[in-house]
């Protein structure tokens, strides 16, 4: 029977999708705060969707690269040696979709802080800039938080836990990871580096923003129904139920 349903949905294109709820206590608020910037962003200010991708691995394929042709598609090999990796850090200019990015070792606090530096360097300084970031705990390090009191015009926005989705900078991850960090065969983290530089580059002569089109209220009405059908399936404890139930999420 397992046999048979896995083929029906193997024909049919069915695939599971992994999921994760939120179980921030202030999702609404964060999720109107976040929403509100992108739909409605303050005078004299920049809104830049910040985040690192982590673990970029230099990868160097046993053979070349497939290219794509008449009766095949592109492929590279399933083996490969690994050359260390990089994290690379990146800024989304929500307002056209410029990317400030730079790779660095580690990802650490003290990485995060210099590229904060970095924007800082890069905005004019007659606007503010309203930062969008998740809660990774280099991002409240208290060296952090002393480096932003510092400088008022820095306004810290944290999506909800579980919320990644919430960030565009995610958006243009996949971009870079499907067009030239898994395309590539790099014999060292210096090549990796190198293609990612190069690809950012093209991407700024080229950049679009992302449009945004959700509103708080369309994201929690979706939330609602989704809510509404699992409950019965385990998914949701006790604790979460009383929560969601406060917050308005069940009819």
């Amino acid at each position: 029977m397992c046999t048979v349903t896995s083929s029906c949905w193997v024909c049919n294109r069915i695939a599971a999708k992994a999921f994760k709820l939120s179980t921030d206590q202030f999702f609404i608020e964060k999720l109107r705060d976040v929403v509100g910037l992108y739909l409605s962003p303050p005078e004299n200010a920049l809104v830049l969707c910040v985040d690192e991708k982590s673990q970029c691995q230099a990868l160097e394929r046993t053979q070349p690269m497939l290219p794509m042709g008449f009766g095949y598609v592109e492929g590279v090999t399933h083996d490969y040696v690994r050359h260390g990796t990089t994290t690379l850090f990146a800024a989304l200019n929500v307002l056209n979709g410029a990317v400030l990015a730079t790779c660095k070792p580690r990802q650490r606090h003290q990485e995060f802080l210099s590229f904060l530096r970095e924007i800082d360097k890069a905005v004019p300084a007659d606007l503010d800039v309203h930062c969008i970031v998740d809660n990774y705990s280099a991002h409240k390090h208290p060296k952090v938080k002393a480096w932003l009191a510092a400088r008022p015009r820095w306004h810290m926005h944290f999506i909800p836990t579980y919320s990644s989705w919430l960030n565009q900078v995610e958006r243009f991850f996949a971009l870079i990871t499907g067009k030239a960090i898994r395309r590539g065969s790099f014999g060292s983290v210096k090549q990796l580096v190198k293609r990612i530089d190069q690809f950012v580059s093209h991407y700024n002569q080229n950049c679009e923003p992302f449009m945004w089109t959700a509103t708080a209220d369309s994201i929690l009405a979706k939330l609602q129904r989704l809510c509404t059908r699992i409950s019965g399936t385990g998914q949701l404890d006790s604790r979460e139920l009383k929560k969601h139930k406060r917050q308005n999420l069940f009819q």
